[in-house]
């Protein structure tokens, strides 16, 4: 048996470390993140077949703890009432959380039915095609009112689909105007400190 194929049987059973000049190793294999980053645009087809960015993809792989290597990750889009101009998408991880945290609220009581009509029953579970893409039904595109183009952006452990023109004028002007309210050398980075309640 040659050197050459030892070493690939080897990586099959051992990931692959960067190792030093000693041999000593230098570093673990990186694990996926859990949380969604950056944002895009992409084109929607006719039967609402729209493609999910390729990091988005990673992390809606390691927040299903069902996902093995080449199966279809599963996800849940939160599409809310009249209300809401974007759709909202969770790993499966995710909306266990929101799901446990409305099991522990007192039953029969308003606030635990509002949230379980917006999170149980305005909602649709659905997965990754074998292509990276989500396929949209018409319901879900007409409520927001996307058409050929789709605005994907982080927010943390989820993500939001959004009409571009929409997200513009409703979600980055309000944002924007929120700013321009803060002083110049305003960090955003300290409303981290703040103490919880404020």
């Amino acid at each position: 048996m040659g050197r050459g194929r030892r070493i690939g049987q080897w990586q099959q059973l051992n990931p692959p470390f960067r190792f030093g000049g000693t041999g000593q190793k230098l570093q673990e294999p990186l694990t996926v993140a859990r949380r969604f980053r950056g944002e895009s645009h992409h084109k929607v087809d006719a039967k609402g077949r729209v493609s999910i960015p390729a990091l988005f993809r990673r992390v809606l792989e390691a927040g299903d703890p069902d996902w093995k290597s080449a199966a279809r990750p599963q996800l849940v889009i939160v599409y809310g009432d009249h209300r809401r101009k974007y759709l909202e998408c969770y790993t499966i991880e995710a909306i266990d959380e929101v799901d446990g945290k409305i099991d522990d609220m007192p039953r029969g009581s308003m606030e635990r039915r509002m949230l379980e009509r917006l999170i149980h029953g305005q909602s649709f579970p659905t997965e990754v095609d074998g292509d990276g893409r989500l396929v949209l039904p018409q319901k879900l595109r007409e409520k927001i009112g996307l058409d050929k183009e789709a605005f994907f952006i982080a927010s943390g452990d989820t993500f939001q689909i959004w009409k571009p023109e929409t997200y513009n004028s409703v979600e980055l002007s309000r944002t924007e105007a929120w700013l321009d309210e803060l002083p110049e050398d305003f960090d955003p980075l300290s409303l981290l400190d703040k103490p919880k309640g404020e």
